[in-house]
């Protein structure tokens, strides 16, 4: 029998928790490289990018009043949204007709708590083939059905950020390893039966409190594909795509000089802590990446600077098969769109700071308020136009101080 040497043996123990903690190697064997300048991006009809478009008036009664739509899900039968002005998730059905609300300053207060009760979006969560919504406010989780219903409050142990593959595997955010002496986060981690699969991106987690980071408020999101997640990462210009076993880099994008970040950019002392002062000297750089979708042949993503300019292009369609850029801003409205415009680019900034709210697998959805949706129909008066029963009823019925319209739109596939 094979015989070791204690010191052999804990070399062997060490070298596996060393092994056990490091990032898993990032897979860039289908790595494609796409040269992009927004200058240079056209416009294109409604109809040219879409195949269906269709305006959804949130119903406006004197408890589902709100201001701007600051998160949206939806679920097979229900919209989900949080309010931020009202501190409120806001449920409305699938045309608009209000159902219920769960109202922030009315989640009780745990008396032996100090810390703030507020809540700042929700997380949809299934249970026993049930869609709940979960608030995280103080020290526990609340959970509520699509009525608003409180089913269940649960004391919060340990909370991460994941989102779910069809096999049950789940995509975790800034996951803590646990299983080595002094653990180690990640910012993605796949886990699969409560056992890590793979993990990448090591990071120390007091690196928020030493440096900082901005960006486009997301780093996940729907590639597409339904067994698959689009992943990007702070301050580069590389789409990750995440499968329930593998991260791959998918593809590269390289930007104008004066768009782009100087190389070694997160990397380098010298901008450690100043980097809102490098954006500000240098504001039509591109800091992050957002809202990164595929749909057939289409690459839909957005970019982020502090240049403000009304004429700045910051959303696109990249045609990966004809190499062509739309700009999304110059989307212009036909008979597809009923003549009003599918976002309210170039005139507001909703769509500049948020781009699409989700795309649910076969719908993109975009809003814009009812102020800006009358704006949009006197500008066209002159014109003879024909709108559908339900803009129809809602321009004889409301006015610019009702609730925001959702923009429900199917993107083609070429």
């Amino acid at each position: 029998m094979l015989k070791l040497s204690l010191s052999t043996l804990v070399l062997i123990i060490a070298f596996s928790v060393k092994l056990y903690s490091q990032a898993s190697k990032v897979d860039s064997s289908m790595l494609q490289t796409l040269r992009i300048d927004p200058s240079s991006a056209r416009g294109a009809a409604a109809s040219q990018v879409f195949d269906e478009i269709k305006f959804i008036p949130l119903e406006t009664t004197k408890e589902s009043l709100f201001g701007t739509i600051s998160q949206l899900r939806v679920t097979d039968d229900r919209y989900v949204i949080w309010d931020n002005d009202t501190k409120s998730v806001l449920i409305f059905d699938r045309s608009g007709k209000y159902k219920a609300k769960v109202n922030g300053s009315k989640i009780e207060k745990d008396p032996e708590s100090k810390q703030n009760q507020s809540f700042y979006g929700f997380t949809l969560k299934k249970e026993d083939g049930k869609q709940l919504i979960q608030l995280i406010a103080g020290e526990y989780f609340f959970y509520f059905d699509l009525e608003a219903k409180l089913i269940k409050k649960v004391k919060i142990n340990e909370y991460s950020s994941s989102y779910s593959f069809p096999d049950g595997t789940l995509l975790e955010l800034n996951h803590k390893e646990k299983k080595v002496k002094d653990s180690a986060y990640f910012e993605i981690s796949l886990i699969k039966n409560k056992q890590r699969v793979e993990s990448y991106f090591q990071y120390s987690p007091d690196r928020y409190d030493k440096d900082e980071y901005y960006t486009t408020g997301e780093s996940i999101t729907n590639s597409g594909n339904p067994n698959e997640f689009f992943s990007i990462r702070p301050y580069e210009y590389n789409v990750f795509r995440v499968t329930p076993t593998k991260l791959y880099l998918s593809y590269k994008m390289i930007f104008p000089a004066n768009n782009s970040l100087p190389p070694g950019f997160l990397e380098n002392p010298l901008y450690v802590g100043k980097r809102r002062d490098y954006f500000d000297k240098n504001p039509k750089v591109f800091y992050a990446l957002g809202s990164t979708y595929q749909i057939g042949e289409n690459l839909y993503f957005k970019v982020a600077n502090m240049n403000w300019g009304g004429t700045d292009r910051k959303a696109f369609i990249y045609n990966l098969k004809n190499k062509t850029t739309t700009s999304i801003a110059d989307i212009e409205p036909d008979t597809l769109s009923q003549f009003l415009p599918v976002t309210d680019a170039g005139v507001h900034y909703e769509f500049a700071n948020k781009g699409f709210h989700i795309f649910d697998g076969k719908y993109f959805y975009t809003s814009y308020s009812s102020l800006l949706l009358f704006k949009f129909k006197e500008q066209s008066e002159n014109k003879e136009r024909t709108y559908d029963p339900a803009l129809t009823e809602y321009f004889k019925t409301q006015d610019k101080k009702s609730n925001p319209v959702l923009i429900q739109l199917k993107p083609k596939n070429n």
